[in-house]
Protein backbone atom coordinates (compact mmCIF):
# COMPACT_ATOMS: atom_id res chain seq x y z
CA UNK A 1 0.00 0.00 0.00
CA UNK A 2 1.60 3.36 -0.70
CA UNK A 3 1.91 5.64 1.47
CA UNK A 4 0.22 8.89 1.53
CA UNK A 5 1.57 11.89 0.06
CA UNK A 6 2.12 15.06 3.09
CA UNK A 7 0.18 18.22 3.30
CA UNK A 8 3.76 19.54 2.24
CA UNK A 9 4.61 16.95 -0.77
CA UNK A 10 1.03 17.27 -2.50
CA UNK A 11 1.76 21.23 -2.31
CA UNK A 12 4.98 20.92 -4.23
CA UNK A 13 2.63 18.52 -6.80
CA UNK A 14 0.28 21.21 -7.06
CA UNK A 15 2.81 24.30 -7.82
CA UNK A 16 5.99 22.87 -8.40
CA UNK A 17 8.72 22.68 -5.90
CA UNK A 18 9.56 26.25 -5.08
CA UNK A 19 7.03 28.29 -6.55
CA UNK A 20 5.18 28.54 -3.80
CA UNK A 21 7.74 30.80 -1.97
CA UNK A 22 7.26 32.70 -5.29
CA UNK A 23 3.55 33.43 -4.41
CA UNK A 24 2.54 36.56 -3.23
CA UNK A 25 4.88 39.39 -2.70
CA UNK A 26 7.58 36.92 -4.05
CA UNK A 27 6.20 37.03 -7.25
CA UNK A 28 6.86 41.08 -7.63
CA UNK A 29 9.85 42.07 -9.83
CA UNK A 30 12.42 44.22 -8.10
CA UNK A 31 11.33 47.95 -9.68
CA UNK A 32 7.82 47.39 -8.06
CA UNK A 33 9.33 46.23 -4.80
CA UNK A 34 11.86 49.24 -4.72
CA UNK A 35 8.41 51.27 -4.78
CA UNK A 36 7.00 49.81 -1.87
CA UNK A 37 10.31 49.99 -0.33
CA UNK A 38 10.45 53.57 -1.26
CA UNK A 39 7.41 54.43 1.34
CA UNK A 40 9.13 52.86 4.30
CA UNK A 41 11.16 55.35 6.91
CA UNK A 42 14.95 53.83 7.79
CA UNK A 43 13.23 52.04 10.16
CA UNK A 44 11.20 49.56 7.65
CA UNK A 45 13.49 49.63 5.13
CA UNK A 46 16.68 48.06 7.42
CA UNK A 47 13.91 45.69 8.89
CA UNK A 48 13.10 44.42 5.43
CA UNK A 49 16.63 44.53 4.18
CA UNK A 50 17.06 41.79 6.84
CA UNK A 51 14.07 39.90 5.94
CA UNK A 52 15.91 37.61 3.30
CA UNK A 53 18.61 37.63 1.11
CA UNK A 54 16.94 38.93 -2.41
CA UNK A 55 15.19 41.70 -0.40
CA UNK A 56 18.92 42.69 1.01
CA UNK A 57 20.70 42.38 -2.38
CA UNK A 58 17.13 44.58 -3.89
CA UNK A 59 17.90 47.43 -1.39
CA UNK A 60 21.35 47.72 -1.29
CA UNK A 61 21.47 47.69 -5.11
CA UNK A 62 19.20 50.50 -5.59
CA UNK A 63 19.24 54.01 -4.78
CA UNK A 64 17.04 53.86 -1.77
CA UNK A 65 20.15 53.67 0.82
CA UNK A 66 21.51 56.45 -0.36
CA UNK A 67 18.37 58.50 -1.09
CA UNK A 68 17.07 57.97 2.65
CA UNK A 69 20.95 58.68 4.40
CA UNK A 70 20.78 62.00 2.67
CA UNK A 71 16.67 63.10 3.41
CA UNK A 72 17.55 61.69 6.86
CA UNK A 73 21.11 63.68 7.18
CA UNK A 74 19.55 66.83 6.58
CA UNK A 75 17.36 66.45 9.35
CA UNK A 76 19.94 65.63 11.66
CA UNK A 77 19.71 68.22 14.73
CA UNK A 78 21.49 68.73 18.13
CA UNK A 79 24.88 69.26 16.48
CA UNK A 80 25.50 65.27 15.23
CA UNK A 81 25.41 66.16 11.50
CA UNK A 82 29.42 65.46 11.54
CA UNK A 83 29.49 62.32 13.29
CA UNK A 84 26.52 61.27 10.91
CA UNK A 85 27.84 62.62 7.48
CA UNK A 86 31.03 60.27 7.99
CA UNK A 87 28.58 57.40 7.85
CA UNK A 88 27.13 58.39 4.13
CA UNK A 89 27.85 55.93 1.54
CA UNK A 90 28.51 53.09 4.04
CA UNK A 91 24.74 52.14 5.22
CA UNK A 92 24.75 49.44 7.57
CA UNK A 93 27.14 52.10 9.71
CA UNK A 94 25.12 54.98 9.07
CA UNK A 95 21.79 52.97 10.36
CA UNK A 96 23.31 51.65 13.46
CA UNK A 97 24.43 55.33 14.02
CA UNK A 98 21.02 56.64 13.55
CA UNK A 99 19.20 53.84 15.41
CA UNK A 100 21.48 54.78 18.80
CA UNK A 101 20.52 58.65 17.68
CA UNK A 102 16.70 57.60 17.83
CA UNK A 103 16.95 55.36 21.35
CA UNK A 104 19.05 58.55 22.27
CA UNK A 105 16.08 60.50 21.56
CA UNK A 106 13.83 58.16 22.92
CA UNK A 107 15.07 58.04 26.22
CA UNK A 108 15.57 61.89 26.69
CA UNK A 109 12.54 63.14 24.71
CA UNK A 110 10.23 60.86 23.97
CA UNK A 111 6.95 59.65 24.92
CA UNK A 112 6.63 56.61 27.39
CA UNK A 113 4.87 54.85 29.34
CA UNK A 114 5.21 51.54 31.64
CA UNK A 115 4.19 48.16 31.92
CA UNK A 116 4.64 46.30 35.56
CA UNK A 117 3.79 42.66 36.09
CA UNK A 118 3.99 40.31 38.50
CA UNK A 119 7.16 37.83 37.80
CA UNK A 120 7.94 35.59 41.26
CA UNK A 121 5.89 34.63 44.27
CA UNK A 122 8.83 36.40 46.66
CA UNK A 123 10.83 39.81 45.88
CA UNK A 124 13.67 39.05 43.33
CA UNK A 125 16.15 42.20 43.12
CA UNK A 126 18.27 41.18 39.68
CA UNK A 127 17.17 41.25 36.37
CA UNK A 128 19.48 41.07 32.55
CA UNK A 129 18.08 41.35 29.14
CA UNK A 130 18.83 40.12 25.91
CA UNK A 131 17.55 39.20 22.56
CA UNK A 132 14.10 40.58 23.06
CA UNK A 133 13.88 38.35 26.50
CA UNK A 134 14.23 39.13 30.07
CA UNK A 135 15.50 36.88 33.06
CA UNK A 136 14.55 37.61 36.48
CA UNK A 137 15.58 35.96 40.03
CA UNK A 138 17.76 36.30 43.02
CA UNK A 139 15.19 36.21 46.11
CA UNK A 140 13.52 32.85 45.79
CA UNK A 141 14.61 29.58 44.65
CA UNK A 142 13.85 29.63 40.79
CA UNK A 143 15.22 31.69 37.71
CA UNK A 144 12.33 32.58 35.28
CA UNK A 145 12.81 33.81 31.33
CA UNK A 146 10.24 36.30 29.98
CA UNK A 147 9.37 37.38 26.82
CA UNK A 148 9.94 41.17 26.19
CA UNK A 149 7.26 41.68 23.82
CA UNK A 150 4.22 39.59 25.60
CA UNK A 151 5.58 39.52 28.93
CA UNK A 152 5.22 35.94 29.19
CA UNK A 153 7.02 33.39 30.84
CA UNK A 154 8.95 30.98 28.29
CA UNK A 155 10.77 29.26 30.85
CA UNK A 156 11.36 28.48 34.67
CA UNK A 157 14.69 26.99 35.97
CA UNK A 158 15.11 25.73 40.07
CA UNK A 159 17.40 26.16 41.73
CA UNK A 160 18.78 23.08 43.86
CA UNK A 161 19.63 22.69 46.60
CA UNK A 162 19.73 24.94 50.04
CA UNK A 163 22.44 27.34 48.90
CA UNK A 164 21.55 30.90 47.94
CA UNK A 165 21.13 32.58 44.32
CA UNK A 166 23.68 35.01 44.03
CA UNK A 167 24.06 36.23 40.53
CA UNK A 168 23.32 35.03 37.09
CA UNK A 169 23.40 36.12 33.46
CA UNK A 170 22.55 34.26 29.72
CA UNK A 171 22.96 33.49 26.28
CA UNK A 172 21.85 31.61 23.59
CA UNK A 173 21.84 28.41 24.30
CA UNK A 174 22.39 28.33 28.65
CA UNK A 175 22.16 30.18 31.95
CA UNK A 176 25.25 30.62 34.32
CA UNK A 177 24.70 31.14 37.83
CA UNK A 178 26.41 31.54 40.79
CA UNK A 179 24.86 29.72 43.66
CA UNK A 180 26.68 29.75 47.06
CA UNK A 181 30.03 28.96 46.14
CA UNK A 182 29.68 26.72 42.69
CA UNK A 183 28.48 27.89 39.32
CA UNK A 184 25.75 26.15 37.84
CA UNK A 185 24.52 26.17 34.12
CA UNK A 186 21.03 25.44 33.13
CA UNK A 187 20.55 24.34 29.10
CA UNK A 188 17.68 26.45 28.01
CA UNK A 189 16.41 24.35 25.00
CA UNK A 190 15.77 20.62 25.01
CA UNK A 191 16.09 18.30 28.30
CA UNK A 192 17.04 20.44 30.69
CA UNK A 193 19.49 19.92 32.99
CA UNK A 194 22.41 21.33 35.12
CA UNK A 195 26.01 21.46 35.51
CA UNK A 196 27.42 22.08 38.59
CA UNK A 197 30.94 23.32 39.19
CA UNK A 198 33.81 21.36 41.26
CA UNK A 199 32.74 22.97 45.18
CA UNK A 200 34.43 24.66 47.81
CA UNK A 201 36.80 26.71 45.77
CA UNK A 202 36.01 29.69 47.41
CA UNK A 203 34.03 31.06 50.65
CA UNK A 204 31.41 33.41 49.25
CA UNK A 205 30.90 35.42 46.05
CA UNK A 206 29.78 38.43 46.06
CA UNK A 207 28.92 38.85 42.06
CA UNK A 208 29.18 37.23 38.82
CA UNK A 209 29.71 38.32 35.10
CA UNK A 210 29.70 35.36 32.29
CA UNK A 211 31.57 35.53 28.75
CA UNK A 212 31.56 32.37 26.98
CA UNK A 213 33.36 30.45 28.06
CA UNK A 214 34.55 31.58 31.08
CA UNK A 215 32.23 32.85 33.96
CA UNK A 216 34.56 35.14 36.64
CA UNK A 217 33.67 35.67 40.21
CA UNK A 218 34.07 38.43 42.43
CA UNK A 219 34.62 37.21 46.11
CA UNK A 220 34.77 38.18 49.74
CA UNK A 221 38.55 37.68 50.05
CA UNK A 222 39.34 40.12 47.28
CA UNK A 223 39.87 37.85 44.75
CA UNK A 224 38.39 37.00 41.48
CA UNK A 225 38.36 33.78 40.13
CA UNK A 226 37.81 32.35 36.80
CA UNK A 227 36.02 29.04 36.10
CA UNK A 228 36.18 27.41 32.51
CA UNK A 229 32.19 26.58 31.66
CA UNK A 230 33.83 23.62 29.71
CA UNK A 231 36.40 21.51 32.11
CA UNK A 232 33.68 23.15 34.83
CA UNK A 233 36.80 24.01 37.03
CA UNK A 234 38.72 27.52 38.55
CA UNK A 235 41.04 27.96 35.99
CA UNK A 236 42.90 31.38 37.21
CA UNK A 237 42.62 33.43 40.68
CA UNK A 238 43.80 36.85 40.73
CA UNK A 239 43.87 38.95 43.65
CA UNK A 240 42.60 42.68 42.88
CA UNK A 241 41.50 44.16 46.46
CA UNK A 242 42.00 43.59 49.96
CA UNK A 243 38.22 43.91 51.00
CA UNK A 244 35.26 42.00 49.26
CA UNK A 245 34.26 42.42 44.97
CA UNK A 246 31.38 43.79 45.06
CA UNK A 247 30.81 44.71 40.71
CA UNK A 248 32.30 43.18 38.01
CA UNK A 249 32.57 43.99 34.25
CA UNK A 250 34.26 42.33 31.64
CA UNK A 251 36.34 43.58 28.46
CA UNK A 252 36.47 41.81 25.35
CA UNK A 253 40.36 42.66 25.36
CA UNK A 254 40.58 40.04 28.05
CA UNK A 255 40.10 42.99 30.79
CA UNK A 256 38.82 42.05 34.33
CA UNK A 257 37.41 45.22 36.12
CA UNK A 258 36.48 45.04 39.86
CA UNK A 259 34.94 47.51 42.11
CA UNK A 260 35.35 46.67 46.01
CA UNK A 261 33.27 48.22 48.81
CA UNK A 262 36.05 50.09 50.10
CA UNK A 263 36.17 51.98 47.32
CA UNK A 264 38.92 51.33 44.91
CA UNK A 265 38.44 49.76 41.46
CA UNK A 266 41.08 47.68 39.77
CA UNK A 267 42.19 46.45 36.17
CA UNK A 268 43.39 43.35 35.52
CA UNK A 269 44.77 41.22 32.52
CA UNK A 270 43.22 37.95 32.18
CA UNK A 271 46.18 37.12 30.15
CA UNK A 272 48.84 38.09 32.28
CA UNK A 273 46.68 37.48 35.53
CA UNK A 274 48.08 40.93 36.85
CA UNK A 275 46.54 43.99 38.10
CA UNK A 276 47.47 46.49 35.41
CA UNK A 277 45.87 49.72 36.69
CA UNK A 278 43.83 51.64 39.90
CA UNK A 279 41.28 53.63 39.01
CA UNK A 280 41.11 56.75 41.47
CA UNK A 281 38.82 59.00 42.30
CA UNK A 282 38.75 62.65 43.11
CA UNK A 283 36.26 62.25 46.35
CA UNK A 284 36.84 60.25 49.43
CA UNK A 285 36.23 57.03 48.86
CA UNK A 286 33.16 55.29 49.05
CA UNK A 287 31.94 52.00 48.15
CA UNK A 288 31.60 50.87 44.55
CA UNK A 289 28.04 49.29 43.88
CA UNK A 290 27.81 49.26 39.85
CA UNK A 291 30.46 48.56 37.11
CA UNK A 292 29.65 48.86 33.40
CA UNK A 293 32.28 48.77 30.62
CA UNK A 294 31.40 50.43 26.76
CA UNK A 295 33.68 48.37 24.11
CA UNK A 296 32.43 51.23 21.78
CA UNK A 297 34.20 53.96 23.29
CA UNK A 298 36.69 52.35 25.81
CA UNK A 299 34.48 54.13 29.00
CA UNK A 300 34.88 52.71 32.49
CA UNK A 301 31.70 53.92 34.07
CA UNK A 302 31.24 53.31 38.15
CA UNK A 303 28.39 54.11 40.77
CA UNK A 304 29.05 54.86 43.99
CA UNK A 305 27.00 54.22 47.66
CA UNK A 306 27.42 58.25 47.89
CA UNK A 307 25.56 58.73 44.75
CA UNK A 308 28.20 59.57 42.72
CA UNK A 309 29.38 58.36 39.01
CA UNK A 310 32.08 58.25 37.73
CA UNK A 311 33.86 57.62 33.82
CA UNK A 312 37.16 56.54 33.14
CA UNK A 313 38.93 56.27 29.86
CA UNK A 314 40.30 52.78 29.74
CA UNK A 315 42.84 53.71 27.08
CA UNK A 316 44.87 56.41 29.14
CA UNK A 317 43.57 55.18 32.68
CA UNK A 318 42.68 59.27 33.25
CA UNK A 319 39.22 60.21 34.77
CA UNK A 320 36.96 61.76 32.04
CA UNK A 321 34.07 62.81 34.59
CA UNK A 322 32.46 62.79 37.89
CA UNK A 323 28.98 63.82 38.38
CA UNK A 324 26.79 63.56 41.96
CA UNK A 325 23.54 61.71 40.17
CA UNK A 326 22.12 60.98 42.80
CA UNK A 327 21.57 61.66 46.62
CA UNK A 328 22.28 57.78 47.77
CA UNK A 329 23.60 55.00 46.88
CA UNK A 330 23.59 53.90 42.61
CA UNK A 331 22.91 50.20 42.46
CA UNK A 332 22.66 49.20 38.84
CA UNK A 333 23.96 51.13 35.19
CA UNK A 334 23.84 49.88 32.12
CA UNK A 335 23.95 50.87 28.25
CA UNK A 336 23.26 49.02 24.43
CA UNK A 337 26.12 47.43 22.89
CA UNK A 338 28.03 50.06 21.87
CA UNK A 339 26.20 53.34 22.37
CA UNK A 340 27.71 55.95 23.19
CA UNK A 341 25.05 57.97 23.71
CA UNK A 342 23.04 57.37 26.47
CA UNK A 343 23.62 55.69 29.97
CA UNK A 344 20.85 54.63 32.18
CA UNK A 345 21.68 54.57 36.27
CA UNK A 346 19.22 53.20 39.12
CA UNK A 347 19.61 53.41 42.48
CA UNK A 348 17.84 53.11 46.14
CA UNK A 349 16.13 56.94 45.17
CA UNK A 350 14.10 55.06 42.56
CA UNK A 351 14.63 57.64 39.79
CA UNK A 352 15.49 56.32 36.58
CA UNK A 353 17.86 58.79 35.30
CA UNK A 354 19.75 59.06 31.58
CA UNK A 355 23.15 60.48 31.40
CA UNK A 356 25.37 61.70 28.53
CA UNK A 357 27.87 59.37 29.17
CA UNK A 358 30.68 61.61 27.35
CA UNK A 359 29.96 64.81 29.85
CA UNK A 360 28.41 62.75 32.94
CA UNK A 361 25.17 65.42 32.30
CA UNK A 362 21.70 64.25 33.79
CA UNK A 363 20.11 64.25 30.48
CA UNK A 364 16.16 63.29 31.71
CA UNK A 365 15.02 61.41 34.66
CA UNK A 366 11.97 59.79 35.16
CA UNK A 367 9.79 58.08 38.23
CA UNK A 368 6.28 55.89 37.35
CA UNK A 369 2.87 57.26 38.56
CA UNK A 370 -0.02 56.01 39.39
CA UNK A 371 -1.52 53.11 37.54
CA UNK A 372 -3.62 53.76 34.54
CA UNK A 373 -4.75 50.84 33.04
CA UNK A 374 -4.76 46.94 34.58
CA UNK A 375 -4.97 43.80 32.15
CA UNK A 376 -6.56 40.26 32.75
CA UNK A 377 -3.20 38.68 31.93
CA UNK A 378 -2.40 35.91 34.59
CA UNK A 379 0.90 38.11 36.17
CA UNK A 380 -1.68 40.66 36.93
CA UNK A 381 0.27 43.35 34.10
CA UNK A 382 -0.98 46.98 34.75
CA UNK A 383 0.56 50.31 33.11
CA UNK A 384 1.52 53.21 34.86
CA UNK A 385 2.00 56.60 33.44
CA UNK A 386 5.84 58.51 34.25
CA UNK A 387 6.85 61.72 35.27
CA UNK A 388 9.43 63.51 34.41
CA UNK A 389 11.17 65.09 36.83
CA UNK A 390 13.23 68.55 36.65
CA UNK A 391 16.13 69.76 37.28
CA UNK A 392 15.13 71.59 40.77
CA UNK A 393 12.24 68.53 41.18
CA UNK A 394 12.23 67.90 45.12
CA UNK A 395 12.88 64.47 45.15
CA UNK A 396 12.16 63.44 48.78
CA UNK A 397 8.26 65.66 48.46
CA UNK A 398 7.80 62.48 45.97
CA UNK A 399 5.56 59.52 47.82
CA UNK A 400 7.89 56.50 48.26
CA UNK A 401 5.61 54.47 46.37
CA UNK A 402 5.82 56.17 43.41
CA UNK A 403 9.31 55.25 43.17
CA UNK A 404 10.75 52.19 44.63
CA UNK A 405 14.11 51.69 44.75
CA UNK A 406 15.86 50.04 41.40
CA UNK A 407 18.08 47.21 42.22
CA UNK A 408 18.70 46.19 39.13
CA UNK A 409 18.25 47.33 35.48
CA UNK A 410 18.95 46.28 32.10
CA UNK A 411 18.81 48.84 28.70
CA UNK A 412 17.04 47.35 25.42
CA UNK A 413 16.34 49.60 21.89
CA UNK A 414 14.10 52.29 22.97
CA UNK A 415 13.17 50.40 26.82
CA UNK A 416 14.82 49.57 30.07
CA UNK A 417 13.71 46.91 32.37
CA UNK A 418 14.00 47.63 36.12
CA UNK A 419 13.67 45.43 39.40
CA UNK A 420 12.86 46.75 42.61
CA UNK A 421 13.70 44.17 45.08
CA UNK A 422 9.63 43.17 45.13
CA UNK A 423 7.51 40.85 42.97
CA UNK A 424 7.21 42.94 40.17
CA UNK A 425 9.45 44.20 37.33
CA UNK A 426 8.38 47.15 35.45
CA UNK A 427 9.08 47.70 31.73
CA UNK A 428 9.79 51.22 30.69
CA UNK A 429 8.83 51.97 27.00
CA UNK A 430 9.87 55.03 24.95
CA UNK A 431 9.14 56.21 21.61
CA UNK A 432 10.32 59.19 19.78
Amino acid sequence: MEARPSCSARQKAKFGVGDHQRRGVHRLDADALCKIFSLLDHNGLARCSAVCKSWHRIIQESSLWKDLCYKHYNKVKDGNSEGLSSCRGLPNMYFAELAMEQHRRSLTNGKFCVHQWDCHSNAINQCRMKMGMILTGVGDKVLRMWSSRSYRCIGEYSVPGVAELVDFDFDESKIVGLVGNQIYIWRRHGKQSILVSSKGQFSRGYCMRYMDPEAVIGCGDGTVRVYDMYSRACSQIIRMHAGPITCLSLSDHQFIISGSSLGSITVADLSSEQNVASLKTSTSPTGISSLCFNQGSYYVFAGSTSGFAHCWDLRTLKPFWETRASPNVLYSMHHLLNDTSSLAVGGIDGVLRIMDPNTGDVLSSYVPGGVINRSTFSSGLVQRNVRSLSQDSRIDVIPKKFRPPITSLAVGMEKVITAHNDKYIMMWKFHS
